[in-house]
């Protein structure tokens, strides 16, 4: 039996340590990518706005996924959470933008999240097969 090589993913932030995760796992042909949060991750700001905050997210995303050897198109599945159902019409031009053409398996959550300034985080998994 083959077993696959695994790779770990990090984007320096300090909530990977802290709390013991990492940003992405490559296992074979997945890239398993953890929730992504609005921040700017070279300089650990948070701007204000949903839509700002989610286009972070995919520069992000883009950045892990390119990293690990995957590309945008390869989206198979993704999971947004947002803190309130209103602001989900703000984010909808981010989401075609970025996903429209790739359209892959989405599911939305409405939920709190850990720090108030977080309005949304965006989790996706990738396959290259």
């Amino acid at each position: 039996m083959r077993k696959s090589t695994r790779n770990l993913i990090s984007t320096g932030s300090p909530f990977e340590k802290s709390m013991g995760y990492s940003r992405a796992v490559v296992q074979g042909d997945w890239c398993f990518v953890s929730g992504v949060t609005g921040y700017d991750y070279t300089t650990m700001q948070m701007p204000d706005g949903v839509a700002a905050q989610a286009e972070n997210c995919f520069v992000t995303i883009k950045s892990v996924l390119i990293e690990a050897g995957f590309d945008m198109t390869d989206i198979a599945r993704v999971q947004y959470t947002v803190v309130n159902a209103e602001l989900v019409a703000d984010l909808s031009a981010s989401f075609e933008s970025h996903l429209g053409e790739i359209r892959p398996a989405a599911t939305m959550i409405i939920a709190g999240l850990i720090k108030p300034e977080m309005l949304i985080e965006i989790e996706v998994t990738a396959f290259r097969g």
